[in-house]
Parts: structure tokens; C-alpha cells; sequence
């Protein structure tokens, strides 16, 4: 039987052309090195992104396990692929990054209650606790290497509910289900990569997919989105960007669903329902005027959004505005009040007057 493209690459290890690379790397050639791990950084990237719930702690991991993979290449002896040599640094320099802060970020709705709206949004939580957006220009090109089996996309595996879920696993569960579920890898490359046993991979992957399975919603947004055409998507785009540009309450609340959320991160404050958000949204994020622009981030619709600095005279960054679906209507709106990482998405550092 001919073997996959996938299984091959296993099978054989590094390629002719990364030999090469990996004994001039290990006579001191940093431009060699770099050609070597520079293909599979922005797939690492997203893996820690999954593990860690942080693009930031995300960059942190990557170069952490770059920088040992260089102080390791004498021990590399190409039995495995480079790539699965390098997914085992780079989960192991995750594995270290959540033991040194066990606490795993979350979204608002798993810190604590619904607040009440005329409380207003509460203190930012100054501890880095929360989850954080990632832009899809940072995923990897194309699932190449996952298995037929996997169960779920690259955009699906970045979405905001999955990374948030997560989150509450175990650290040994959550880096079996990626490695198994997202990234393709077998039960003997995992148990590998974690050195651990098979047997041990397969029960923190069984534990893993119910806890998984109880905290994500029925479908995914990949999945919702795929089921609407472009023209309903684009047509919902339009009219929530016009509501928001025009501080209509009503037409925003109008989108949502009964039981919709809407959250601030750091803000600890997030509320429930049509009727709560209705009555935060004047007090707050439509008081002043902003504008949006479209992005892409975690696999869902998202905005950047700015806000108007009358002493500025122009808008100026205020957050990255993720919505989930169910079926038509918004079910949720999370806003990332994090001006720090608008670059990141592409994103100018203002919009003029008149935008």
C-alpha cells in the first residue's frame, strides 16, 4: 500500500536538503539553522497560541524552544522528522511556561458571575489572565501535515471557545488532544514527544475529548459560517458595523440572541441576555463614537474597532471585537481592550476624522 505523503516524511526523518542544514547548523551556521526551523515557525507559533491561550506567552515559548532546539542539534540523531522534533521542544517549552503560572487564562464568563449592567464594566484585572486574540494571517498556510483523521481544522482549533476550553485541561491532556486531534500526530509520536507511554496518551486524550466536548457549543464557527453564504455573511458584517457606527442600541440588540454575551477583557465585568446588554452598551462602548474595520481573527468574524479622542480629533485604537455565531444571530461579542496588539492584525495606529 502506498504510503501517505505524511507517513513518509515520518518514516524517512529529515529530508537530504535538511541534513544539510542540521550539520551546518551544528558547525556554528545560524543562517543554516534559521533555514532549517524558519519553515515551521508559524505553525509552532500557532501550537503554543493553543497551549498557552497567549499570542505573547506564545512568541515567548517559540523563542524558548528555538533557542534549545540550536543547544540540542548535537543530540538530534534524525530518527524522527525535524518537525516532530521540533513540536517535542516547543510542547515541552510550553509544558514548562504553564508550570510556572499553573493558573490557565480564560475569558470573563469562566472568571466569575453576569454582572449587573448599571454596575458598569468593573476594574481591568491587571493579571495576565486572560485569553488572547490571534490573527489568522499567523496560521499556517495549510493543514500539510494533519492526518485524515483529525478532528478539527486550523481555524477551528484557534477559535475563541476551543483555545478558552482549552484551557481548563489538565497540561498533559491538552498537549495530547492537540498533538492527536489538531496536529495529526500518532499515539507512539505523542507519547514521544511527552515521553510518556501509549496506553498513557490514550487516557489523557479520552479524558480530554469529554471535557472538551461539554464546553464547546454544538457547532463550531467554522461550521456556521459554512452553512450561511457569503452574501448572508457579509450582509450580517454590514449591518452590525452600521449599527455600532451609529450608537444603535436597538439594531445591535436586534442581531443578538436571547442568551447572548458580551465581554471586555481585562474588564472582569461581562453581561448576559438582550435585555442586560441593552442597558450597558449607552453607558460605555456607545458613548462616543467609533468606527470598525473587519479582520480576521481566531477562524471568526472580527473588527478592529476605534474610538473618538476629541482631543486627538481623530479615532484611535480600542479593541479586537470577536463574534460567535448560532446559525444567523450573534451569540456572543467579546471586545479585547488591548491597543498593544493592533499591529499584529495589520492595522493602522489611528483612523483620521470623517473615516
Amino acid at each position: 500500500m502506498e504510503m501517505s505523503s505524511t507517513a513518509a516524511t515520518r518514516a524517512t526523518g529529515p529530508s537530504l536538503r535538511e541534513r544539510a542544514l542540521i550539520d551546518a547548523a551544528r558547525s556554528g551556521d545560524e543562517d543554516a539553522y534559521a533555514a532549517l526551523v524558519e519553515p515551521h515557525r508559524r505553525e509552532l507559533r500557532a501550537h503554543c497560541y493553543r497551549m498557552l491561550g497567549s499570542a505573547h506567552d506564545a512568541d515567548d515559548a517559540v523563542q524558548d524552544a528555538l533557542l534549545r532546539a540550536w543547544r540540542g542539534l548535537p543530540r538530534f540523531e534524525g530518527r524522527s522528522s525535524t518537525r516532530s522534533w521540533l513540536y517535542k521542544i516547543t510542547t515541552n517549552a510550553c509544558l514548562n511556561a504553564i508550570a510556572r503560572q499553573p493558573k490557565g487564562r480564560v475569558l470573563p464568563m469562566d472568571f466569575g458571575p453576569a454582572g449587573d449592567p448599571h454596575d458598569g464594566a468593573g476594574a481591568p484585572l491587571v493579571e495576565s489572565v486572560w485569553v488572547e486574540p490571534y490573527p489568522d494571517a499567523d496560521l499556517p498556510l495549510a493543514d500539510t501535515f494533519a492526518a485524515p483523521d483529525a478532528r478539527y481544522d486550523r481555524r477551528e482549533s484557534v477559535e475563541l471557545a476551543f483555545v478558552a476550553a482549552l484551557q481548563h485541561l489538565p497540561p498533559n491532556q491538552r498537549a495530547a488532544l492537540i498533538m492527536r486531534e489538531v496536529l495529526g500526530f500518532s499515539a507512539k509520536e505523542s507519547a514521544d514527544a511527552l515521553d510518556t507511554s501509549v496506553a498513557s496518551i490514550n487516557s489523557a486524550l479520552q479524558r480530554a475529548r469529554k471535557t472538551i466536548d461539554d464546553k464547546l457549543p454544538e457547532r463550531s464557527q467554522q461550521t456556521t459560517l459554512r452553512a450561511l453564504d457569503d452574501d448572508a455573511v457579509r450582509a450580517l458584517v454590514e449591518r452590525y458595523v452600521d449599527a455600532w457606527e451609529r450608537n444603535d442600541v436597538a439594531g445591535v440588540v436586534a442581531m443578538l440572541t436571547e442568551d447572548a454575551t458580551f465581554a471586555m477583557p481585562p474588564n472582569l465585568a461581562w453581561f448576559r441576555g438582550r435585555e442586560a446588554i441593552a442597558a450597558f452598551l449607552p453607558t460605555g462602548p456607545m458613548s462616543r463614537p467609533r468606527r470598525f474595520r473587519p479582520i480576521r481573527a481566531n477562524g471568526q468574524l472580527a473588527f478592529g474597532t476605534y474610538i473618538w479622542e476629541p482631543e486627538l480629533d481623530r479615532f484611535r485604537p480600542n479593541s479586537i471585537h470577536l463574534i460567535d455565531l448560532r446559525g444567523a444571530q450573534i451569540c456572543a461579542m467579546t471586545a479585547f481592550l488591548d491597543r498593544a496588539v493592533f499591529p499584529g492584525f495589520g492595522l493602522p495606529d489611528h483612523l483620521p476624522a470623517g473615516s
